[in-house]
């Protein structure tokens, strides 16, 4: 199919008739497909997203009984108190959760909209441009199907995955961006039982120790105030300079059935997202990698110390979760699909080791102070040489800290996106190229 004619149309004769019966009736089944998402507002169809995601994992969805329900939410409250003594920073559980698949569904699809839409939104408009003028002028109103029908085809994309994952995941923050709302801290029971038969485990253990995940993800989240809009910011950096391969987008529209939107489900949208390796994206990569390691390591560390000898499968557990999250596991693949990012954190057994270390020797209070400001952070260097970064010192006077604080007062008193957090828009979220609040900032 060319650019030229992007419907598959016969042109061997000249533009088609509009008034011939068979183009009518494609026009038609074109028009009634786009309807819904030509109405709507924004690159995506997040209604059909959601409809297609909830429709798939509806009839295996076992729901959360009384009895799970409790032992969710006990597990939380426990998980809580453990890392009292392992960290600096209090709680950040404002509500304890059990949720269905349909529930993580429903609770997570908001922050989902952030992070897609700057990739949506390419792929949308470079679809539009696959129709001619002159085809333009022939359609009218219905000049801008193309964009309705990407609207439909990452919709309907997007509700594949998320059913996919809805049937994976274990908490809110396992990929280590909070996925729901601050505070809420959330276990999927169905899952979580599954995941503990598959590896022959204790369902309790692995209960308490993504508990204690989730906990701890909470307390980094809510009390580091700038990391929030810092992960977010950095993912949607890099998502906004991805490139639209126009020649994989031509060819599956070319795949695509009006008639049989099912053909939408089985595309392939990683032929169409291209990485592109401009410095921008470079940065936001190298600072996405850098700060995923530290809240993973950081995660890692306090968790195990919380459980000490109180979960016997503990070694057990955190190997396999260090393994599902190098390995890449179903929402890393969501994400290398639908933002064209591997959400992976490099070097995490270093970032562990580092926080093993700076607790040594400066103790939990001077290990927690380094997450005060994007510039303490370890670099990627840093997570080479551990014993170099530790025994090098960090003093909060030497960092100016006035611009931050006055960021934080402008964001209390702005909008806040529907995570509860910051906006897209908020100066704490790094833009494409900024370098100089990154954890890869020279200290």
């Amino acid at each position: 199919m060319s650019t030229d004619n992007p419907f598959g149309f016969d042109l061997s004769g000249g533009m088609p008739d509009p008034n011939d019966p068979k183009v009518r009736q494609m026009l038609a089944q074109f028009q009634q497909m786009m309807a819904a998402s030509t109405s709507k507002s924004g690159p995506v169809n997040w209604d059909m997203a959601r409809q297609l995601a909830e429709n798939a994992v509806r009839a295996e969805d076992p729901g959360v009984d009384g009895v799970a329900r409790t032992k969710a939410t006990e597990a939380l409250r426990l998980a809580d108190l453990w890392l009292d003594p392992t960290t600096s920073l209090p709680s950040g559980v404002s509500a304890t959760e059990a949720w269905s698949r349909l529930d993580w569904i429903a609770n997570t699809i908001d922050t989902w909209k952030r992070l897609c839409d700057p990739v949506a939104t390419k792929m949308v408009a470079s679809m539009g441009e696959l129709v001619p003028e002159d085809m333009k002028a022939m359609l009218g109103p219905m000049a801008d199907i193309m964009k309705g029908l990407g609207s439909v085809m990452f919709g309907s994309q997007l509700g594949q995955a998320l059913a996919g994952l809805a049937t994976e995941v274990l908490t809110s923050t396992e990929i280590g961006i909070p996925l729901g709302a601050k505070g809420h801290a959330a276990l999927i029971p169905a899952n979580l039982a599954a995941y503990g038969t598959d590896h022959e485990l204790p369902e309790d253990e692995v209960r308490l120790y993504m508990a204690l995940r989730e906990a701890a993800h909470h307390r980094l989240y809510e009390h580091v105030p700038w990391l929030r809009a810092y992960v977010l910011g950095t993912v949607e950096a890099y998502a906004s300079g991805i490139h639209i391969d126009a020649s994989a987008v031509e060819d599956a529209v070319s795949e695509i059935d009006p008639s049989r939107p099912e053909t939408m489900q089985g595309l392939d949208l990683s032929e169409v997202l291209k990485p592109t390796d401009t410095p921008a994206q470079k940065a936001a990569l190298a600072r996405l990698e850098t700060v995923l390691a530290l809240i993973a390591g950081w995660v890692t560390h306090v968790v195990g110390e919380a459980a000490g000898d109180r979960l016997p499968s503990l070694p057990q557990l955190a190997e396999l979760f260090q393994r599902r999250r190098a390995a890449g596991g179903p929402a890393e693949q969501t994400f290398a699909t639908l933002v064209g990012l591997e959400l992976r954190p490099k070097r995490l057994r270093e970032a562990v080791t580092l926080w093993a270390k700076l607790t040594e020797a400066r103790g939990v209070e001077g290990r927690d102070a380094v997450w005060e400001h994007p510039d303490l952070l370890p670099d990627a260097e840093a997570l080479g040489d551990p014993d170099g970064w530790v025994s090098g010192g960090f003093d909060l006077g030497e960092i100016d800290m006035s611009f931050f604080e006055e960021s934080l007062k402008e964001d209390s008193g702005s909008g806040s996106g529907p995570d509860g957090g910051a906006d897209s828009g908020s100066d704490d979220a790094p833009g494409e190229g900024e370098q100089g609040d990154g954890p890869d900032a020279k200290k």
